[in-house]
């Protein structure tokens, strides 16, 4: 082979080399520039997923002071309609709103479809990616007048603060006189050793006078034997009803006063609460250290999607317990 051949051949050698260099250039370009386009694709389905939500930066637990408190925390919601409405977003959000808090009674789980229970376990999970381990029950079906009415109730709690005491349980005592009858759990503070009653509510609507159910919360420490009992949950009626007097004769209080947690359907002038019906009725017993409406909206742009929530804010109690009598 003379000289030109052999140059003619490290020439194409040469060349070859450079086209896979200039190849190698190019793909690396185009994958980097296919990451970037992906990642922003990323970043634009997140910002158009979270535009669906209640923007989350409006609402910061630190604000409430229960972030990490030393004492308890229980919050109630009346979350419309928990069933196969809530999407995974919806989901997501509702645990970031509860995460802090060590009890969580619940309202108006859907009953007449399993979807109902399963986005029960669905919250519960995502509280467990939050750091801390909860544990949940739902109540079966409530015995109600029509399929309509009838809900289940739903109670989750950080395992880590308190234990269940023994089933929680439908108020079969109660079921001829009340629409949805109350759903009650018993519950053991790990560190002071001590029980209490939770009683969780949701009462006929304002129009079939609530107030006609009430009346027989004021049995319950006779019932139950205990002076450690919170009433939480929906009661559509205020604090400042007659139906409530026989109760604060026996040292109970309610958590917040003349407070709306119920949301309008529009916004005026920064005005979207309704009606002050929410709270959480606590004996004498428990020490009261704070408490408020969880309210996440903050402005108007976020009722729309708040709504699709709940047309309800939760409302919390922090409070100590004294030793058992």
């Amino acid at each position: 082979m003379n000289y030109m051949s052999i140059k003619n051949i490290n020439m194409q050698g040469l060349r070859i080399v450079f086209l896979s260099l200039i190849s190698l250039v190019l793909l690396a370009a185009c994958s980097s520039n296919y990451a970037k386009t992906q990642e922003e694709n990323s970043l634009a389905y997140f910002e158009t997923a979270k535009g669906n939500q209640v923007a989350l930066n409006t609402y910061d637990s630190l604000k409430l002071g229960i972030k990490n408190s030393p004492h308890y925390t229980l919050a109630t919601w009346n979350i419309q309609h928990l069933g196969q409405s809530k999407t995974d977003e919806d989901m997501v959000f509702m645990a970031e709103v509860l995460r802090d808090f060590d009890i969580v009674a619940i309202q108006e789980v859907v009953a007449k479809h399993p979807a109902g229970a399963q986005k029960v376990a669905q919250l519960a999970d995502e509280l467990n990616r939050k750091g801390a381990k909860w544990d949940y029950r739902i109540s079966n079906p409530t015995n109600s007048p029509s399929v309509y009415i009838s809900e289940r109730y739903a109670f989750l709690w950080k395992t880590s603060k308190m234990d269940l005491v023994g089933r929680a349980y439908l108020d079969k005592d109660l079921e001829t006189q009340i629409n949805r009858e109350p759903y009650i759990a018993k519950f053991k503070l790990k560190k002071e050793n001590q029980t209490f009653f939770v009683v969780n509510v949701h009462s006929r609507t304002y129009k079939d006078q609530p107030e006609l159910e009430i009346r027989h919360f004021k049995d319950y420490p006779s019932r139950l034997e205990s002076n450690h009992i919170i009433l939480a949950g929906d009661f559509n009626l205020n604090e400042q009803h007659a139906v409530w007097d026989e109760l604060y004769q026996q040292g109970f209080e309610s958590a917040v006063k003349n407070a709306r947690t119920t949301l309008k359907h529009t916004c005026n002038s920064g005005n979207y609460l309704s009606h002050p019906i929410d709270n959480i009725y606590f004996s004498k017993e428990f020490s009261r250290v704070s408490s408020g409406v969880v309210d996440y909206i903050e402005h108007c742009e976020n009722l729309e999607a708040a709504r699709k929530i709940s047309d309800h804010l939760p409302v919390f109690l922090e409070f100590n317990l004294e030793a058992n009598y």
